[in-house]
């Protein structure tokens, strides 16, 4: 997934970029991360002038996880808008009129892969949910108290404050 900055100012219309992407090696710390499959790349280039490129569209993904409350499998399709600005040079110029970062590319091609890795990354969720008001497990029993309750007494006392809980009750 190279792209040459004289050959997509030269084309005609944009240029269009359709690749898969193995993002497994990307996701082997994480452990709620079943399985992944490739991500698809589907983006079009538009030279904006002579040494800048404005990439666009849309990165797809599927994506098995577990809920971090309670362990649920979790079967999940991901669209990923991608935009980016390249521009061929070494120093940072001001876009704040723009509103879009500038990434800055030195030589003559650049590899975008890269980019939508990273893209793929902070689109991941942190703490995956199975649905929104999941009440997760017990942790005395395990009991998925989505299914149903169980008679375990969780009450946590603050071991320092024990002593006082029966001061009352006389």
């Amino acid at each position: 997934m190279h792209l040459h900055f004289r050959k997509v100012a030269m084309n005609d219309g944009p240029v269009l970029i359709r690749e898969s992407l193995n993002v497994e090696p990307l996701i082997t710390h994480r452990k709620d991360i079943t399985s992944v499959s490739p991500l698809t790349v589907d983006l079009a280039a538009v030279s904006v002038e002579e040494k800048r490129i404005d990439m666009s569209g849309t990165l797809t993904v599927e994506l098995d996880t577990l809920c971090s409350r309670c362990l649920t499998p979790i079967h999940e399709h991901m669209n990923i808008s991608f935009s980016e600005r390249f521009e061929q040079g070494q120093e940072q110029q001001d876009d704040v009129d723009e509103g879009m970062e500038t990434i800055m590319i030195e030589g003559e091609t650049f590899d975008t892969a890269p980019y939508c890795e990273e893209s793929f990354l902070l689109h991941l969720p942190f703490a995956p949910l199975c649905r929104t008001d999941c009440k997760g497990l017990c942790p005395t029993c395990g009991q998925n108290w989505n299914e149903g309750s169980c008679s375990c007494n969780n009450e946590r006392i603050d071991p320092r404050l024990a002593g006082l809980k029966d001061f009352f009750k006389k």
